[in-house]
């Protein structure tokens, strides 16, 4: 992403990076603007500062800052705004910040038309295979792709016991006053062992011990924490896909592992939700491989009431790419029953669906094609976004 964040910073006067805590947003920006100072609002002096003297904070580092987490002093935006309406010079202000939602609506509201959004998730398999070359796909979907994993010498588990315990219950906290949180844990843990599911709040509710209400707010905080995201289900009708009921997906594969116990890739190669998993990730590396280059997909997922179902579709302007998703490294024949059922219903409708790009990602090594289906490795996820496939 960064020759996409310094482009942007040619192009706007504000610029700003959100994604989960410890996705490297601030690396990133440090990277890419060496002459900016670096002010960090979860020091609580500089925060003191930015709440109770805006004007002076902006003041002192009017020639360009990285602010990080700025969602922790959301009225400064409205001084920000003034600022660079006075002076706005493109590239001044970077903005980072891990609470989706809060930050999202602070943002829009005060630097609307002023700031650029990019969003930065963990890494994606594009971004680290030339580093692993020689990773399976269970040890890559095992391990996730959270920076710290891989540049300091520490399991997966311990370190993501204590990236829950310090971020994750933390952010719990100031977003919302939870008050049980052991029913939080619990939550949590069920919710990873629902991922690529349809989403149930008054079923989850249930099973931890809460309303359903209570079940629907929890699960907008692991969603404003860039944990999880909602998938919506394919309707010609925009309205009625936002009616009917979402997908849950986990943004990072190892943190699903680490809630559900699972200790080691081989482990999870024999997990009974291998397969669910599995399509989380895949599902997750085609929003990667978008969000790295500033742009989000219309992607949802086909099921009909005759029980038919395709586990993502791209819209691609008037076109769709449709996608199965196959943890297994055979790819039987049957496997390819879903994309054909859906083919011929996008041509039999009355205005029909110009399903021009079918594909099936399968855990195994090899690429090849069949009657029109190109059959994808799951080192070639993030392929969905390559601009050809976009333009085509």
């Amino acid at each position: 992403m960064s020759a996409l964040l310094r482009k942007r910073a040619t192009q706007f006067p504000v610029v700003q990076v959100s994604g989960p805590r410890q996705s490297g947003k601030t690396t990133l920006c440090k990277a890419c603007f060496t002459e900016h100072t670096y002010v960090s609002l979860e020091s609580p002096d500089v925060l003191r500062q930015a709440r109770e003297d805006p004007r002076g904070l902006l003041r002192a580092i009017a020639g360009g800052a990285i602010l990080d987490e700025v969602q922790n002093a959301p009225t400064l935006l409205s001084y920000l705004q003034a600022e660079v309406d006075h002076d706005p010079r493109p590239g001044r202000f970077i903005l980072t910040g891990s609470q989706h939602l809060a930050l999202t609506a602070a943002v829009t509201q005060s630097l609307a038309g002023r700031v650029a959004i990019l969003e930065l998730l963990p890494f994606s398999y594009q971004e680290l295979r030339s580093a692993r070359p020689n990773d399976d796909v269970w040890t890559v979907v095992w391990r996730g792709g959270y920076p710290a994993l891989f540049d300091r010498p520490v399991e997966p588990y311990e370190w993501l016991s204590s990236y829950v315990a310090t971020y994750v219950e933390r952010d719990v906290r100031q977003i919302l006053n939870v008050t049980d949180l052991t029913a939080f844990q619990t939550f949590v843990q069920l919710a990873a062992s629902r991922t690529a599911q349809v989403l149930d709040h008054s079923r989850l509710g249930a099973d931890v011990g809460i309303t359903h209400n209570t079940a629907k707010k929890w699960f907008s905080v692991l969603e404003a924490s860039y944990l999880c995201f909602r998938l919506p289900p394919f309707f010609r009708n925009l309205g009625k896909r936002l009616a009917k009921t979402p997908k849950a997906h986990f943004f990072d594969s190892g943190l699903v592992c680490y809630l559900l116990g699972i200790r080691s890739p081989e482990q999870l190669r024999l997990h009974p939700l291998r397969g669910a998993i599995f399509e989380s990730w895949v599902i997750s590396e085609i929003v990667k491989a978008y969000a790295n280059q500033g742009e989000q997909p219309t992607l949802t997922y086909f099921r009909d009431k005759h029980g038919l179902e395709v586990d993502a579709v791209i819209e691609l302007g008037l076109s769709t790419c449709t996608v199965e998703i196959k943890s297994g490294e055979t790819v039987p024949s049957d496997a390819f029953v879903a994309l054909d059922q859906l083919s011929k219903l996008f041509e039999s409708q009355s205005e029909p669906v110009r399903a021009n790009l079918t594909a099936l990602v399968h855990a195994g090594a090899a690429r090849w094609e069949r009657k029109g289906t190109a059959v994808l490795p799951w080192s070639a996820a993030g392929e969905f976004a390559w601009p050809g496939l976009k333009a085509n």
